[in-house]
This record gives structure tokens, C-alpha cells and sequence, in this order.
């Protein structure tokens, strides 16, 4: 049961230390050796002493808050992205703050800005397309606040980059196209506006190029990461003179639509059409055939983009940036195969 009064004046006393100490051990800083460590969390074990987050706040001009600001259509993402961030914020007594936004609109940096104002968060993980936003690093910046910035590719204006190798996951579907055998290939792409699907694109056409093989422009589809876009993109494509018999789609909701058009046509996939989505959302093993797609680890970026801010947080603010990248993989399950003869 817990003790009611319980302070760190308390556990400072029953453990042999001063408060500062209890206070450091409370707040996992690596200023307390091991030894001393231990007999404070055991103190704190027998008393049940839950630190009061205000209390902890205004002892060291801290939150003890994280926010994770996103824009991302697909809720599965940021949810997997969260739950990494969450992990990492439980070992370290922070809470975290999540704030959707709109990155088109004009007054994203305000709102953000003010987002981080209001809440006083100590650090800030941005995903993107967020994190294609310039304006907004630079802002952050001279607001200081620590941000960790997760993307497709290491963009000059971030300091803190988790980098997922995007461009070339696309060239590694756009290979396993061409081992199967296919050449008359189809994209629907996400919208090019945004360094992702510009990352993806570029990975896939390179591909391409190596084995000899151009895409047809009736081919190709500028979606938006939507299933709509995606049953627009799927029409185009199957309507085509030279309908592809291989095409990768951005997301694995795009390329759900695909499948469902390509059957509503009297197609079988993967028989007259391989299909590959991207991201390994939760329904790619649930559709029929299961999809092949790219497996990334969101769970794992969030992970290491709040473990960083929260160790930058501990040692008192390095001046180390950090870059890490994450490999992503080709899931290869039941929606691809040889293309059939004609």
C-alpha cells in the first residue's frame, strides 16, 4: 500500500544521503555511483515513494515532458512511433505530449511554437512530413529546444536525425521485380512534394535504370499516402495500353486499393499482377493475398530518438549531433510472383 506524506526529504534521510542525491538518483543522472544508487531505489521501494511530477519540475527547472508532433494520415505510424517514444519516456519518468498537426497549413510553425510554449516540453521528436518543415527546425533552434528530427534522409537544417534508408528499401523492390521477371513495371507513388516519397522514388527509378528498364510516364501515379489516391492511381495503371504486371505502391494502404481494383477488374493477384506496398502496416498480413511490403521499425526510431534527447537531457545538453540510420526490409509474403505470359 502506499505511504501517504512521503517526501524526498524522507528518503534522503532513511537512505544516508543528501536530498540533491536522492534527487539525482530520481532523475537517473549518472552524478550518483552505483552503490549509492542502489540504496536509494531500495529506500524508495520500501517507502513507495512516487515522486510528485510538479515537485521534481520545479527542483530542477525542468517539465519532465517530451512532445511527439506529427502529421502523419496513416494513424498506425505515429501510434507505433509513440509507443517507442513511451517506452524510453517510462524508464526515465517523463511523460509524453502528443500534438497532431496540419504540415500544409501556413501557420504549422505557430502552432507548434506555441504548442511548445504552453507545455514547456524539455525536447521534441518530430516525424515527418513535419520534419521536412526548415522553418521550423531553425525556430526550434533559437528557441533551444532539443529535437530529435525522424525522416528519410539526413536533411543539412536538422541537427538530431533518425534516418530510415527509404530509398534504398524502394531499389530492393524494384530488384525483386526484375528477379521474378518483370518488366513492365507501375508506381504509385506518394506526393513528391514530400522528401519521402521523393527518397522512394529515386531508390526505385535507380533500380530500374541498372537492369535497362524504364518506366512508361502512363505508369507512373502521383498519389497522396490515401486509399482514395490509391483507387485513382490503380484505374490509371490497369487501364493502361502497356498495364503493368508489377507495381509498387508508396503505402500499404495505397497498394490495398490497387488490390482491390486489380480484383474488381477480373485480375489475379499476384497471377496477372504483383503487387508491393510500404510500412508493414498492421492489415498487410490481414489481406488476402497477404501483401509483400517494407518493413520499417517505428517502434524502434521513436525509441532511439527519445533515448538520445533523454540521455542529451541527463549529461547536460552535448553539443554532439546525433545521426543514426535504421535498415529497413522487404517482407516478402503472397501478393508477388512471376509475371504471366503473354
Amino acid at each position: 500500500m502506499e505511504h501517504q506524506g512521503i517526501t524526498i526529504n524522507d528518503v534522503a534521510q532513511a537512505a544516508g544521503v543528501s536530498v540533491r542525491t536522492a534527487s539525482r538518483v530520481l532523475n537517473q543522472s549518472p552524478k550518483v555511483n552505483a552503490e549509492t544508487r542502489a540504496r536509494v531505489q531500495e529506500v524508495i521501494r520500501s517507502l513507495n515513494f512516487i515522486p510528485n511530477l510538479r515537485a521534481r519540475a520545479l527542483a530542477s527547472n525542468r517539465s519532465f515532458m517530451l512532445g511527439f508532433v506529427h502529421d502523419d494520415p496513416n494513424a498506425e505510424i505515429a501510434d507505433q512511433v509513440q509507443k517507442g517514444i513511451f517506452t524510453e519516456c517510462a524508464q526515465f519518468g517523463y511523460e509524453l505530449l502528443v500534438h497532431p498537426v496540419d504540415h500544409r497549413s501556413p501557420h504549422v510553425l505557430e502552432d507548434v511554437m506555441s504548442f511548445v510554449r504552453r507545455t514547456g516540453v524539455d525536447g521534441l521528436i518530430v516525424i515527418a512530413p513535419v520534419s521536412d518543415n526548415e522553418a521550423l527546425a531553425r525556430a526550434l533552434a533559437d528557441l533551444g529546444v532539443p529535437v530529435a528530427a525522424v525522416n528519410a534522409v539526413a536533411l543539412d537544417f536538422q541537427k538530431n536525425k533518425i534516418v530510415s534508408r527509404e530509398r534504398e528499401a524502394c531499389g530492393d523492390i524494384a530488384r525483386h521485380f526484375i528477379e521474378l521477371g518483370h518488366r513492365e513495371i507501375g508506381v504509385i507513388s506518394g506526393p513528391l512534394v514530400q522528401t519521402a516519397a521523393r527518397e522512394r522514388q529515386a531508390g526505385f527509378n535507380a533500380a530500374l535504370a541498372d537492369a535497362g528498364i524504364e518506366l512508361r510516364p502512363e505508369n507512373v501515379f502521383e498519389g497522396d499516402w490515401t486509399f482514395e489516391s490509391g483507387l485513382a492511381g490503380a484505374r490509371q495503371l490497369i487501364a493502361s495500353p502497356h498495364r503493368p504486371t508489377a507495381v509498387y505502391a508508396g503505402n500499404d494502404r495505397m497498394a490495398a486499393a490497387l488490390m482491390k481494383v486489380a480484383i474488381q477488374s477480373g485480375l489475379r493477384v499476384p497471377q496477372d499482377l504483383s503487387v508491393v506496398g510500404f510500412d508493414d502496416s498492421y492489415f498487410a498480413r490481414m489481406l488476402t493475398p497477404a501483401l509483400t511490403t517494407i518493413t520499417r521499425p517505428f517502434a524502434q526510431m521513436g525509441e532511439g530518438a527519445a533515448h538520445f534527447l533523454l540521455t542529451q537531457l541527463r549529461v547536460a545538453a552535448s553539443d554532439e549531433p546525433l545521426l543514426r540510420f535504421y535498415d529497413l526490409k522487404l517482407t516478402q509474403r503472397e501478393s508477388t510472383a512471376p509475371p504471366p505470359a503473354r
